[in-house]
């Protein structure tokens, strides 16, 4: 009866494998480095993995030369300057309060301090202490609390409630001093999802954001976790909120993008299904963020983030030559969705550009067929 039951096991094991066996022999058979018929992405001017900036998602170099002064000096008045002169509407002073918040949260964690030495990140505790009515300072403040939170507690825990309960606090210092800008109210959207807000609640800080800024695709993604499943919506809600958002788009917004991006926050653990990638709705994803492409400014400080998110879907739904168009542009930064999940995002970005570049070669591309 055992050796029945071992059989059978066997046989249901080779029914659930079978697809996987079938499509792994359609695809493109995996080589090592370094043998002849392995493709190169050197070829392409792309960059080695080793040399992939994990910071952003791409440059910034205002931006990079502030931190390398910051870091080495450890002090603060150049990125005080540097958000002083960043337009408050917008997505750039955003994403630079989130890379400043970023490096004094990982100095943090890489020097968290002693009896010989200052703590990491010091020269934004002393951007705080020495000018406390500074907005950017105030902004950059609360969103490290937030990062701190998610980075050092684990949700739900007294540790985690009572940073983000502080980070919310600062949000609210943050924003009496810059009341036209929406950056404290973004920032409050992540302490929303820690907290658990009610979705009244919740919907009471969207609108001051939208209020202030109500194209603006970085805080439509901080809330679309919000509204997702794994939080406090559902798959329904979460497609709602990012169809809606995309059907009023103005002409050149990205936000015709953010579909694709609440396809990505609900994708099946283990998927069976043959052709996921080529279904209706991850299909009609894809094309609404190629258009949002297309039509957006080149100097979009969030064109690099839908670029980034293609590139995964593109490569899963095996269209080569489309994902390769997409590399070209953003090849070099790795420090955005889908890869920053990743323990290694440098990694996870080279295995996904090896697939498109062999996939694209397989079907007759070269670097010569392929514009930059």
């Amino acid at each position: 009866m055992e050796i029945l039951w071992v059989l059978m096991a066997l046989v249901m094991l080779g029914f659930v494998l079978l697809p996987f066996l079938r499509r792994r022999r359609g695809t493109i058979e995996q080589v090592p480095p370094g043998h002849p018929d392995a493709a190169d992405p050197a070829t392409y001017g792309f960059v080695r993995e080793e040399e992939l900036d994990i910071r952003m998602p791409g440059p910034d170099q205002d931006l990079l030369d502030v931190l390398d002064v910051v870091q080495r000096t450890q002090d603060h008045r150049a990125a005080q300057q540097l958000l002083a002169g960043t337009e408050a509407r917008g997505e750039l002073r955003w994403q630079r309060v989130q890379a400043f918040a970023g490096a004094a949260s990982l100095e943090l964690r890489q020097r968290p301090g002693g009896a010989a030495e200052a703590p990491g990140g010091q020269w934004l505790r002393v951007w705080r202490m020495e000018a406390p009515k500074d907005a950017g300072g105030a902004a950059v403040h609360a969103e490290f609390l937030v990062q701190q939170a998610w980075r050092t507690a684990t949700p739900g825990t007294d540790e985690f409630r009572i940073i983000m309960e502080e980070a919310r606090t600062a949000c609210g210092e943050a924003a009496l001093l810059a009341p036209g800008d929406p950056v404290p109210y973004i920032v409050e959207l992540s302490v929303a999802r820690g907290l658990a807000y009610s979705q009244k609640e919740f919907e009471q800080l969207w609108l001051k954001i939208l209020d202030r800024d109500p194209d603006h695709l970085g805080a439509h993604l901080a809330a679309l976790h919000y509204w997702c499943a794994k939080w406090h919506g559902s798959r329904e809600l979460a497609y709602a909120f990012a169809e809606a958002a995309a059907a009023r788009a103005p002409r050149g917004s990205l936000l015709a993008a953010l579909p694709l991006f609440a396809v990505f926050e609900h994708l099946p653990e283990v998927n069976l299904v043959s052709g996921f990638y080529r279904s209706e709705v991850v299909t009609k994803a894809i094309h609404g963020a190629l258009h949002a492409v297309h039509a957006a400014r080149p100097d979009d400080p969030m064109l690099a983030h839908v670029r980034h998110m293609l590139v995964f879907f593109l490569v899963r739904a095996e269209r080569w030559a489309e994902a390769m168009h997409q590399l070209v542009h953003i090849d070099g930064h790795v420090g955005a969705l889908p890869w920053t999940l990743s323990a290694d995002p440098a990694g996870e970005f080279a295995v996904y550009r090896a697939l498109a570049v062999a996939g694209f070669e397989a079907n007759g591309g070269s670097p010569a067929s392929l514009p930059h």
